[in-house]
């Protein structure tokens, strides 16, 4: 198990590396942008993108457009005994880590949290 994990982090690192092809073309959507430097979404440990407080449905609409495109690139890269889940855990760890200041993601306890100047925090799982 120890040994796949690894592997599953080094899989994820590479993707966060190279980019998400389908997820990062969706995020430079200027609607994305401002929806996320207005806090109004989330990157989560799961590895999608959440709604933080009240949803309008475009905002509903573009959420779920990124999430259908981020599971597919995670479905593209698990394999060779990685679930899609655990790489998509391991990509929302990166993608936590990516988080500039001000912009939201969810902690280890499920709450949102406002990325300060420090590391965000993050599950103990992540490396």
């Amino acid at each position: 198990m120890r040994k796949a994990m690894k592997f599953v982090f080094a899989a994820a690192a590479a993707v966060a590396v190279t980019g998400i092809a389908g997820a990062a073309w969706a995020q430079r959507d200027p609607a994305y942008e401002a929806a996320r430097a207005a806090g109004k979404v989330g990157e989560q440990p799961d590895g999608y993108l959440g709604i933080v407080g009240d949803a309008t449905p475009e905002l509903r609409a573009l959420v779920a457009n990124i999430n259908i495109q981020r599971k597919a690139a995670y479905t593209r890269g698990a394999g060779n005994g990685a679930t899609i889940e655990q790489f998509a855990f391991v990509s929302g760890c990166n993608l936590i880590a990516k988080t500039k200041p001000g912009e939201k993601y969810k902690g280890p306890d499920g709450s949102w949290k406002t990325r300060g100047g420090g590391a965000p925090e993050r599950d103990p799982r992540c490396v």
